[in-house]
């Protein structure tokens, strides 16, 4: 008779014993991590010991500033001038659940998210954590789960000390630097098979749901897919793989970046969101038995039409990121809906009805993911509440279409600003929290006079 049972016990997870985890993993520090409006990651260090006493205490506080500091490293202020000096405490409360290891530091240190409350236990809403949980909340009162899968574009380029000094590629395994597109081609992607090996290997590492690469349009400019699954995790994995793609990089002499358009002639970076939506049974909700499109499918992409061009900062967060929405320029500047049509900002993929979804590609690689999920979940939860048609399906090249959307970060900003229902479902916390930090980097930006300025304008006006 075949021996049937196993002697290998089920593998502890740091949700079992965060303690017993630590110890059976030899580490003797932790990262706790709070991620800012920027999807920046800040927090504090701690000797293991001291993260465990903080479990158990709750004594581990952050500067409220963290929520304040803009992408240049400046603080923004506050509305409230008395709040924005005092710069009180605020809770850091680590959750567990997302404890991983942190490959790139060498053995003995971990990874932790950490929510921030104010010390009475109120949330503190202008944390992307909470924000995209919030969202979450609306689709948990319905008895719906939204499922969504990110892939994100993001170049590898030569070291550029000099911010003046338009990026290159980087030199790969051949001795050579890419001078033109490679889409998909295989070869060009083992140019650099030794970053690529060793990011895989500190995904696995940490835990992170990787699925295919591909080498995309651009110059040494490579696209990850995710495994589908929870908005929240999924938003912590995205943040840990741009910090390892980055460690990655500097190992083997690179930069990899994600703005949005970090080459003028070359394609963007985008973190394409696709989404859907299932019952507590987890059967989807936007395909019925007979594989149509259902009503509330239809809603949701007519939510989207409708706030997308409203909530763009979100989606584009930084002066930069509106260089790579325009037309012709391999990234959608419409919100137009097709099915398996590339040159539309809303994609239906192709597939049965339990892969059922939509694609949002206007977000670029530059968004903070918890925002920019959020949005998307929240605009599609706003087209079902108020049952918002989609337009009829876009045909051929989209990119022709007429766009809706803000062309600037200042008219993006003064829309965000006037969007009532998605003001009041997120708050006025975060709200006045995002648009302070975006209003400063952009006052920032507008007095930066350029090469271009002074190469056309020096000599001739």
């Amino acid at each position: 008779m075949l021996n049937t049972t196993t002697t290998d016990a089920p593998q502890m997870t740091p949700t079992d014993d965060p303690k017993r985890w630590l110890e059976q993993q030899g580490i003797r520090e932790v990262e706790c991590l709070v991620p800012d409006v920027n999807g920046v990651l800040r927090g504090k260090t701690l000797p293991t010991a001291k993260f465990l006493k903080s479990l158990e205490d709750r004594a581990l506080y952050l500067p409220s500033s963290a929520f304040l500091v803009c992408i240049d490293g400046r603080y923004s202020g506050s509305n409230d001038e008395g709040f924005g000096y005092q710069d009180p405490d605020m809770r850091m409360a680590p959750d567990v659940a997302t404890l991983c290891l942190a490959p790139a530091a060498g053995a003995g240190k971990a990874y932790v998210f950490a929510d921030a409350f104010h010390m009475e236990d109120r949330p503190w809403m202008a944390s992307p954590r909470h924000v995209l949980r919030a969202v979450l909340d609306l689709y948990s009162q319905r008895g719906w789960r939204a499922v969504v899968a990110p892939e994100l574009e993001f170049y590898l380029t030569a070291p550029n000390p000099n911010p003046d000094q338009p990026l290159t590629a980087p030199v790969g395994r051949n001795g050579r630097s890419e001078t033109v597109q490679h889409p998909y081609d295989m070869a060009a992607l083992e140019e650099f098979e030794p970053v690529i090996r060793r990011l895989y290997d500190y995904a696995a590492t940490a835990g992170l749901p990787l699925d295919t690469l591909i080498h995309e349009s651009g110059t040494a400019q490579l696209e990850i897919n995710f495994l589908h699954g929870d908005a929240l995790p999924l938003a912590d994995k995205v943040l840990l793989f741009k910090r390892m793609a980055r460690q990655a990089a500097q190992q083997y002499g690179m930069h990899a970046t994600f703005m949005a358009k970090p080459i003028a002639a070359q394609a963007g970076s985008s973190m394409h969101l696709h989404m859907s939506v299932v019952d507590e049974a987890g059967d989807t909700l936007f395909a019925g038995r007979d594989d149509a499109d259902t009503e509330m499918f239809g809603h949701f992409i007519g939510g989207l039409q409708k706030y997308i061009p409203e909530v763009m900062p979100l989606f584009a967060p930084n002066v930069n990121s509106f260089r790579r929405i325009r037309p012709n320029h391999s990234a959608p500047a419409n919100i137009e809906w097709s099915h398996d049509n590339r040159s539309c900002g809303l994609r239906v993929p192709a597939g049965g009805r339990a892969a059922r979804r939509v694609e949002n590609r206007l977000p670029g690689a530059d968004a903070n993911p918890y925002l920019a999920m959020a949005g998307s979940l929240l605009c599609g939860y706003l087209g079902v509440e108020e049952k918002l048609s989609r337009s009829p399906e876009a045909s051929g090249n989209a990119y022709r279409s007429k766009s809706t959307l803000p062309k600037t970060m200042e008219e993006a900003l003064d829309r965000f600003a006037a969007c009532s229902p998605v003001r009041e479902l997120l708050g006025e916390d975060f709200f006045q929290t995002y648009l302070r930090v975006k209003s400063v980097e952009l006052d920032l930006f507008q007095s930066v006079v350029t090469s271009w300025e002074r190469d056309h304008l020096l000599l001739k006006v």
